[in-house]
């Protein structure tokens, strides 16, 4: 509260009080010394005022006025404790007098971590106050407040944060981490002292610092080379899975839109493109900042200030739907607030949304906060992560691995290397998201070896709907793809030329204890007579021939190449395992692939590009000794004819 608001606040104390009359004093040296003061506040001279004010109590110390002006002007100069006292010495005089008073002091013994004391001092405000009712929220909001810390207090969380060491961490402000999905690379922003040789007109310099993680232990930092980093501040970045696409913050850029716009950068084999604004649909005359990018391939979440939020700073969302970005779209009241919710984290799960808040319940200062995408779409009501990862301070800057154990995060605290270092810790067991497996390998043309640029994306059988999508580099054929665990998916790799992958990925019994990158390299067959693909999404009940539902995802990739190649002659050809009789299996597997040629005529395949047949468990590609080599002689196979 300015000075000008402090004597606002004086002709709003009480109903009929105005200067000079009315006053709860009647000594006149007391009233004579009062309204010195307020001349005095009048003129800017407030520690004249603040001298008047107290000399006024000497005379009269049942001056009410003169307790809350007192307490008003320190609270506004930043003497809390000063400000508690003579708000309590007003309200011990009149409770009712200045019933804001009890507002007040509830929210610095709140501050204070006085929390039973805080509790009854709102509750006090809601009792007596009748005339701002538009405080009663804030008054509410104060004690779920008290009464959460003191819960948290006196059940703290397992909390035992490690510095990431000396090839990390450094003299410097280290945070904003990033991290790729497979755990191996991680880029964070450093800030520094720039060179005095330079033109640029800030005296600290951010940029982008880059480790990778080997034999257990990370590399040294190095600064991430141009076009990435340049003369300009870079920071609040974030990394897609795979490494190969970063989203960062630029301000004040000659093609920037507003004060501070997102831009993206691409990286092809060892080598990074020169960073683009993301255009004035993403990036507004406001403040945009802190992106995180999901692992859908397509969803941005980013922090604006734009209009249209909840209060200050809010988390959006835009999407990249044919080529462009849509409109962003503010993520709801459920997770913005009045306050401020900054540093979003959307986890490889694309479940759940790790953020910052001062709007929601918390510790004080900005809070940490986990919320849960619900089957509609929604976000569920954010959880705070709990004392003592949460403190009366500032935490922000967290990032959660695919293991969904291990977090990483930005603090001061005590016994750094400098004033910001990166730290890890293991997060309580209720604050994790989905565990999220993870495949990386070399994409290559299965007749030259030669790497390949394709197209990856992974499908959840259940619903049809893609979890994954992202590619190889068209340089080293290198892919990282990762899906939340405990779920059954298709794999799809598709290049120009090339008869696409199919594979059946079966995450159900992933668990965090086991948790490792699992390597997948494909090689792609050409389009050629002769070449075959097993369709492993292809799916029937045991001894039936009936397709299945989750079926569908497969068959449509297969129309799609049949309509992308009309000349595509091809024979559906089914296989069983050596169980049965080998003339029923004849048969089952004749009528499996009947199923799948009606099911493509269906789609608008010409029947004369098709033909099918069984070939019983005459074929098989694995042993027929175990479960699950009898699960791979199982199938149902595309040729060129």
């Amino acid at each position: 509260m300015n000075i000008r608001q402090i004597v606002i606040a004086f002709f709003l104390l009480a109903a009929g009080t105005t200067v000079g009359q009315n006053y709860t004093s009647s000594n006149k040296k007391a009233i004579k010394l009062f309204e010195k003061g307020q001349t005095a506040l009048y003129q800017s001279r407030g520690d004249e005022a603040v001298q008047s004010f107290k000399e006024a109590l000497e005379a009269d110390p049942q001056f009410i006025e003169c307790h809350i002006m007192l307490a008003e002007w320190f609270l506004d100069t930043r003497r809390e404790a000063d400000a508690k006292s003579y708000y309590r010495n007003a309200v011990e005089i009149n409770p009712e007098f200045f019933t804001l008073a009890w507002l007040q002091l509830g929210e610095l013994e709140l501050k204070d971590g006085n929390h039973d004391q805080a509790i009854s001092d709102y509750e006090m405000f809601l009792k007596l106050d009748k005339k701002n009712i538009d405080r009663h929220d804030a008054a509410k909001h104060g004690i779920e407040c008290a009464k959460f810390r003191k819960k948290e207090l006196s059940n703290p969380r397992p909390f035992n944060p490690q510095n990431l060491g000396n090839t990390i961490n450094t003299t410097n402000e280290e945070y904003l981490p990033a991290l790729t999905v497979d755990g191996q690379t991680l880029i964070f922003t450093r800030r520094f002292p720039r060179k005095a040789t330079t033109t640029a007109n800030t005296s600290e310099e951010e940029d982008f610092y880059i480790s990778t993680l080997q034999d257990g232990k990370w590399t040294t930092a190095i600064r991430m080379p141009e076009p990435v980093n340049s003369n300009d501040n870079e920071g609040a970045q974030c990394i897609s899975q795979d490494g190969r696409i970063m989203f960062f913050t630029a301000c004040g850029r000659p093609d920037g839109g507003g004060r501070c716009d997102i831009y993206m950068c691409v990286r092809r084999g060892d080598k990074w493109g020169k960073p683009r604004n993301l255009g004035p649909i993403v990036n507004s005359g406001a403040w945009e900042s802190q992106p995180s990018f999901s692992i859908d391939g397509k969803t941005l979440y980013f922090v604006s200030d734009r209009k249209g939020g909840y209060g200050g700073m809010d988390i959006w969302k835009t999407t990249f739907v044919d080529g462009k970005w849509s409109t962003p779209e503010n993520l709801g009241p459920n997770v913005n607030t009045e306050g401020n919710e900054m540093s979003p984290f959307i986890h490889y799960d694309d479940q759940t949304l790790y953020f910052t808040s001062d709007g929601h319940i918390g510790m004080g200062g900005m809070d940490i906060f986990a919320t849960r995408r619900e089957k509609d779409g929604s976000w569920a009501k954010p959880q705070n992560l709990g004392y003592p990862i949460n403190t009366s301070g500032d935490e922000s800057n967290l990032i959660v691995s695919a293991d969904a154990r291990t977090a990483i995060y930005s603090s001061d605290r005590q016994g750094g290397y400098g004033k910001q270092d990166l730290y890890t810790f293991q997060l309580p067991v209720e604050a994790r998201p989905v565990v999220t497996a993870c495949m990386k390998g070399t994409i290559t043309n299965a007749k030259t070896g030669e790497k390949i640029a394709a197209d990856i994306k992974v499908i959840e059988l259940a619903t049809g709907n893609v979890v994954a999508n992202t590619s190889s580099d068209k340089t080293d054929g290198q892919y990282i793809v990762s899906l939340p665990a405990n779920n059954n998916y298709a794999l799809h790799v598709t290049a120009d030329g090339f008869l696409f992958y199919s594979q059946n990925e079966n995450w159900e019994q992933t668990s965090e204890a086991d948790w490792q990158p699992r390597q997948v390299d494909i090689a792609l067959h050409p389009i050629e007579a002769g070449e075959r693909i097993a369709l492993r999404n292809v799916f029937f009940e045991t001894g039936r021939y009936q397709l299945l539902d989750n079926s569908r995802t497969e068959l449509d990739k297969v129309v799609e190449l049949m309509k992308n190649n009309p000349s595509l002659r091809i024979e559906l050809g089914g296989h069983t395992d050596n169980v049965g009789q080998p003339a029923d299996n004849m048969k089952l597997s004749q009528q499996r692939a009947k199923a799948v040629y009606e099911y493509l005529v269906s789609k608008g395949i010409e029947a004369s590009r098709l033909t099918f047949k069984g070939y019983g468990d005459t074929m098989p590609v694995a042993t027929n000794d175990t479960d699950e080599g009898r699960a791979t002689n199982r199938r149902t196979e595309l040729k060129i004819l």
